[in-house]
């Protein structure tokens, strides 16, 4: 019989002295490990209609005490204090809540966080819906319950919903039922819970916890984008390595994937276009284009114009205008363009100003009638001159090509009547 490993606060760690340690191993332990992972996959595959979670606990808990597992050095649950705890009313001041209330607010959103990505988790899984507003609701009014049952703060717990998930419950009267399961249990069966085997409910745990691991999905986030993959490996690192402290790595989770969010818009997509033989705007580059002629060059903005992204979006155009010295006219493709802000508009201004110093106009096209709005507000079409605000980017590339270059030199139609523009800052959204 092997002598036990003093346990530690990380999993990681445990893990590690469990394998350098094989020699100590407890063999009786690791049968009920391993006889219950067994009955469970066995239950679940050929009698999924079966209670497979309480059938393996009732039967090996039976095991336990015939055998005198817990005798023969082996961990049981023991003894469960049995009946309900009372109803008290917290006695606490202004300043104890005072001195407490930075603490409990994070408490509260690690522990909201928790639950939010093993809810996620699962309704993608039984393809259900989830209010976070309901689960927030509900979160908040089981910790003030908690508080006059003299009980810790509670919340949803990422292996209790695996397990939950993984014994087919499928709607909220589950966890009713399992309130009412846990009331008979605290107050006639405690006595019979002492021989459960710790080992069972640890094989259970992981059985439950490995259904939700989805290495796909972190697959398919890395091919989507490098920024979100890497922030899912990222958590799924810290979280395993502050396990069981899970609410550590989700909230260092949160940061990175904020992070990511940020320095993704921070760096939009600012293309080079040119007049592909379809009759759009594309990538000049990757469709291999000629510019649309000499003097005019055309950049693309794929993503809104705001504070975080202004100065990036002011650095391509010059890079544009530096690249391209005989530029009179630099056009703007702002079809991509659905929100701007106070920062965005600066930057036009600026930019339209400090291009016309230089010699070179400034055209913006494919203007939403949201974001025309916000530039009519503000002055901005004005101060651009009406005549280079265009709402669709044909009709810019008409207009400009029109001033310095004969008709049909690039290739496309004749240019078409300018459609007039709105005028008035109520004007109606597209």
């Amino acid at each position: 019989m092997g002598i036990p490993l003093r346990q530690t606060e990380h999993l990681m760690l445990d893990t590690w002295n469990v394998v350098s340690h094989m020699d100590l191993l407890h063999e009786m332990s690791l049968a009920f490990g391993l006889a219950a992972m067994v009955l469970l996959v066995l239950l679940r595959k050929f009698a999924p209609r079966l209670p497979g979670v309480l059938l393996t606990v009732v039967l090996l808990t039976w095991v336990s005490y015939w055998v005198g597992f817990a005798g023969r050095g082996g961990r049981v649950v023991g003894s469960v204090p049995s009946g309900l705890p009372g109803f008290v009313v917290p006695d606490i001041g202004w300043e104890q809540t005072k001195s407490l209330l930075p603490a409990a607010f994070v408490l509260a959103v690690i522990s909201f966080m928790e639950a939010m990505s093993s809810c996620k988790v699962i309704a993608v899984k039984t393809r259900s819906p989830w209010n976070e507003n309901q689960e927030l609701i509900g979160q908040g009014l089981a910790k003030i319950a908690a508080a006059f049952c003299q009980s810790m703060p509670v919340s949803g717990s990422f292996s209790r919903s695996a397990l939950n998930l993984a014994s087919n419950a499928r709607s909220g009267l589950s966890s009713l039922f399992a309130a009412g399961a846990v009331l008979l249990a605290l107050l006639f069966f405690t006595p019979y819970l002492y021989h459960l085997p710790r080992p069972v409910l640890a094989a259970m745990i992981i059985l439950a916890v490995l259904n939700l691991i989805d290495v796909g999905a972190l697959k398919q986030a890395w091919l989507a984008s490098r920024e979100d993959g890497l922030a899912g490996i990222l958590t799924f690192v810290v979280t395993l390595a502050f396990a069981p402290n899970i609410q550590n790595g989700i909230l260092i989770g949160v940061i990175i994937s904020l992070g990511a969010f940020i320095y993704g818009r921070m760096r939009p997509r600012a293309a080079v276009v040119s007049l592909h033989r379809d009759g759009m705007l594309r990538d000049m580059a990757r469709y291999n284009l000629a510019p649309l002629h000499p003097q005019v060059g055309a950049l693309r903005f794929d993503a809104s114009l705001c504070f975080a992204n202004a100065s990036f979006f002011e650095d391509a155009v010059l890079k544009l205008q530096r690249e391209s010295p005989d530029l009179r006219y630099i056009l703007i493709a702002a079809q991509g363009i659905n929100h701007l802000d106070a920062s965005g508009v600066e930057t036009l201004r600026n930019l339209s100003s400090r291009l016309r110093q230089s010699g070179v106009t400034l055209v913006i096209g494919g203007i939403k009638r949201q974001v025309f709005d916000v530039m009519d507000r503000t002055g901005l079409v004005t101060a651009m001159h009406q005549a280079n605000v265009f709402m669709t980017e044909r009709e810019a590339i008409d207009s400009v090509i029109s001033r310095i270059a004969p008709q049909g030199e690039i290739g496309h139609d004749v240019p078409r009547q300018r459609e007039p523009m709105p005028t008035g800052s109520r004007s109606r959204a597209l």
